[in-house]
């Protein structure tokens, strides 16, 4: 790590412009959307300390990590620039990232690290989950008739959408070479970070996607693997289709399952479905770690916060399984020792 040569100190911005510009785009392979957010969090606290502080960004140094500079930082994000809790403990996680990566680099900065690593935002209200139910899954997946071309397109998108249960990104990035319709069926997906992972595929999505094939890719053998097998012509090539016409094709759908399906919600985004079809998954009783692997999450504790919520239809289940029917016969009394051990539960 280069040093101050004045002060000997190591270098801040050195430091940081080879985290952002070496390490997480070559090492980590991080994506580019990734590393902006990184850059945004760090470029947050040179920002407070101009601010609050009337320490100009050009002099800020590493000992302005210190812990009682962070707690500062930490209040300011909240009572000055009110900023939601997830904000406040997104750019405190990548604060605490860089200094790690820095104390790998310069041993006298691991100190600085521990000391910020010990630091804790407030905890976050856990909302439930948002999904369509059953119906209106049904309603959104049978919204193109298949009258036109681009409509058996769109329906076949929409199914492999819900099924894979795939970011939008990785269903517009999949190739013919993706696809593996023999048995076991099976499509692979290239999520964040340049990572593949295999997702099985339900015998009615094969069947859906062998008709498609035959119609969008006839002489598949004969065409190349990196065709994409979602496509708009343009030119007379097929290019693959955006993030915003997939968006796009979905709010169309649910303009017109709404019409069968009045509680289809007004705002719907690619990833409901994607959240849609782990909760399916989640209430059939699939264990967390097989729909974390579905879903492409390196952490366990990012699939749990989406559903640690149970269903009020689960809960109301297992209420029901553990209640006697309102009719059903009065049992005998309670001896007082019986009674007392009751009320004496917390």
């Amino acid at each position: 790590m280069r040093r101050d040569p004045a002060t000997g100190a190591p270098d801040l911005f050195s430091c940081a412009r080879d985290y952002l510009h070496a390490y997480m785009p070559r090492v980590r392979a991080l994506s580019p959307k990734t590393i902006e957010a990184y850059r945004i969090s760090l470029g947050c606290f040179p920002g407070y300390l101009a601010e609050a502080e009337h320490t100009g960004r050009e002099h800020a140094c590493f000992d302005h990590f210190d812990r009682q500079h962070l707690k500062a930082w930490l209040a300011w994000m909240t009572d000055e620039r009110h900023y939601a809790p997830k904000t406040v403990a997104l750019r405190l996680s990548a604060v605490k990232a860089f200094l790690a990566y820095a104390c790998q680099e310069d041993i006298t900065l691991v100190a600085l690290s521990q000391a910020a690593r010990a630091l804790k935002t407030p905890a976050q209200p856990r909302k439930p989950v948002n999904y369509l139910t059953a119906p209106e899954t049904r309603a959104i997946l049978a919204a193109f008739t298949g009258n036109t071309a681009k409509s058996r397109r769109n329906r076949m998108l929409l199914i492999l959408l819900y099924d894979t249960a795939a970011r939008v990104s990785e269903i517009t990035g999949m190739t013919l070479q993706d696809l593996s319709l023999t048995e076991p069926g099976h499509v692979t997906l290239t999520g964040k970070g340049n990572k593949t992972r295999v997702v099985p595929l339900t015998g009615k999505t094969i069947g859906h996607l062998r008709v498609y094939l035959t119609e969008f890719h006839p002489g598949i053998a004969r065409l190349p693997a990196t065709r994409p097998l979602f496509y708009s012509p343009h030119h007379g090539q097929p290019a693959s289709l955006s993030a915003d016409t997939v968006s796009a094709v979905l709010k169309q759908a649910a303009r017109a399952a709404r019409q069968n399906c009045p509680s289809m919600p007004g705002s719907i985004h690619c990833h409901l479905l994607r959240k849609t079809k782990a909760m399916d998954l989640y209430q059939q009783g699939i264990p967390l770690p097989v729909i974390m692997r579905l879903l492409g999450h390196e952490n366990a504790t990012t699939t749990s916060a989406f559903y640690a919520f149970a269903t009020l239809d689960m809960m109301r289940a297992a209420i029901s399984a553990a209640t006697p029917a309102i009719n059903s016969p009065a049992t005998d009394r309670l001896s007082e020792d019986k009674l007392q051990a009751l009320y004496s539960l917390r």
